[in-house]
């Protein structure tokens, strides 16, 4: 049988530690969170291995639905500088890992989630690990949730060929938006910045992740 907690333990120190994650924060919570709960019960084993791991089986024409690897997942949300009271929209939040994770860090979390099943998955896991400041909520990731914006951060938990204009208008002025932009086995994790009503981006470091529905870019056109 898995020793979870010494497998947590490892990922820390082996993963994200080890990648720059300075933030206590995010270290404790990754220590506390019970990765094992938000991913098939059959892949429990898997839960702290250093890779994007499926929650779903891959549709026709698209990309399995994951768990961002440990040491991404944990250098986005690093780079986002989260404060106990920001307000988090996480686009994408499958079965509810990120959204836990940003729930022990922020004041309040919108989990966006598109797929109904998962979205329920994402409301049992959080109840079950006590994260009452995040709201699971269904409807189409590229929408994001204009219903409770405007945000401080948005984290897209997956990759996008396109910038996030659309979700980056839901950031309040000085918000910020963390994106994996380009497809696997390429890109670069991203952070937006709304100052002024405009939205700049800079790269903080290489990264790819799965591709989350609605975010490809559209075929180019050809003579």
């Amino acid at each position: 049988m898995t020793d979870f907690a010494t497998a947590r333990r490892m990922m820390v120190d082996g993963q994200v530690r080890t990648s720059d994650v300075t933030d206590l924060r995010i270290s404790a919570a990754m220590l506390e969170l019970p990765r094992e709960r938000f991913v098939p019960q059959g892949k429990a084993g898997l839960a702290y291995l250093d890779l994007d791991l499926p929650v779903t089986q891959p549709k026709p024409g698209g990309a399995a639905r994951c768990l961002l690897k440990p040491m991404v997942l944990a250098k986005m949300v690093q780079a986002a500088g989260l404060g106990e009271d920001d307000h988090v929209l996480d686009v994408g939040c499958a079965t509810g890992y990120s959204s836990a994770l940003l729930a022990r860090l922020a004041g309040s979390v919108i989990a966006l989630e598109e797929d109904e099943t998962l979205a329920r998955l994402a409301r049992e896991n959080l109840a079950a690990v006590g994260a009452v400041n995040a709201t699971v909520v269904t409807g189409p990731l590229t929408q994001g949730w204009q219903g409770s914006a405007p945000y401080d951060v948005i984290f897209v938990n997956g990759a996008s060929e396109i910038v996030p204009h659309a979700l980056a208008r839901q950031l309040k002025e000085g918000g910020r938006l963390v994106a994996v932009v380009g497809r696997a086995p390429t890109g670069q994790a991203v952070v937006y910045r709304c100052v002024g009503g405009d939205i700049s981006g800079w790269p903080i470091f290489d990264a790819a992740a799965p591709l989350l529905p609605g975010f490809a870019a559209p075929p180019a056109f050809v003579f």
